[in-house]
């Protein structure tokens, strides 16, 4: 009788080759030959009868066939992974390996203490932290959860909300002695604003208001914009350069401390909600539930 399941060498070899980016990367984490990931990834092609990677002499992509079978593949490894854990039962002991990613907001500001809590608790668990400002594909990328910042597009996604977090106008009071402090939300077309570049649009991001029961939603335009990191405007407003809007868990010590000086108070009162997502057709590990349990009891 012939091994079903005897290629099973060569589906390893290709995960490995898309999550590390390269052959020679895969052959790393794999502690063999590049040459050798090439043979094991021809022979599974030759299998499917279906290309699965786009080879060229700069990057490598996946195809469509490629993306489906890497999706359903990575599932497979991971059911294959939790049985494991459960037959082993290591006294109880709680492991496995959680891939995260999170924008830079929440991987400074909230995510530490909930980290070292969850890290505390299972010593087990290996945690692979992402802290960025581009919305990973989960999917493609093999992620098991994200940190979502705003109101979600429908992606698909499984979306379970963490918190709702007030923003505030902030400036430093050495640019206040220089400038003078807004009284209204025409003024600031007279000052500085600190805007930042949304990764996802290119678009500036609305500073956002509530008069009344009216909800504002107010574009800045300044000589100065920040992409990529969206924290770089609280740098820049605490050593005087204009004015921001953040959150308030973010500029709470510094207002505190004197650095930041709140502005538009009667203005305030708008909020932006936190997420945890996944993909909802994986099967989360023990894990990664236990992450998705950790966040949104915080």
């Amino acid at each position: 009788m012939s091994r079903k399941f005897d290629y099973l060498g060569d589906v390893e070899a290709f995960i490995a080759v898309v999550e590390h980016g390269s052959f020679t990367a895969g052959a790393v984490a794999l502690s063999t030959t590049p040459s050798v990931l090439s043979r094991a990834i021809a022979r599974l092609e030759a299998r499917l009868g279906r290309q699965l990677l786009q080879r060229t002499t700069r990057r490598l992509g996946l195809t469509e066939a490629g993306r489906l079978y890497l999706e359903q593949a990575r599932s497979a490894f991971a059911l294959l992974d939790e049985a494991e854990r459960e037959v082993q039962g290591q006294e109880g002991e709680l492991t496995g390996r959680i891939r995260l990613s999170v924008p830079t907001t929440y991987g400074h500001y909230r995510l530490p203490p909930l980290l070292a809590r969850f890290a505390r608790q299972y010593p087990g668990v290996q945690v692979e932290l992402n802290i960025t400002n581009r919305n990973v594909d989960l999917v493609a990328e093999g992620f098991d959860l994200a940190i979502r910042l705003g109101h979600l597009p429908d992606s698909g996604l499984v979306a379970r909300k963490l918190q709702d977090e007030a923003l505030l106008l902030v400036a430093s009071p050495d640019y206040l002695r220089r400038a003078g402090a807004p009284q209204t939300l025409e003024d600031l077309r007279q000052h500085v604003c600190l805007p930042f570049v949304m990764p996802r649009t290119g678009r500036l991001a609305p500073w956002v208001f509530r008069d009344g029961a009216r909800d504002i939603d107010w574009v800045p335009t300044s000589s100065i914009e920040v992409s990529d990191d969206v924290l770089g405007v609280v740098s820049l407003a605490e050593q005087g350069v204009g004015i921001c809007q953040s959150y308030e868990f973010i500029v709470r010590d510094r207002m505190d401390r004197g650095l930041l000086v709140e502005l538009l108070p009667l203005l305030r009162g708008r909020t932006r909600p936190f997420s945890v997502v996944y993909a909802p057709h994986r099967r989360q590990s023990a894990a990664a539930r236990a992450m998705i349990e950790l966040l949104t009891e915080a």
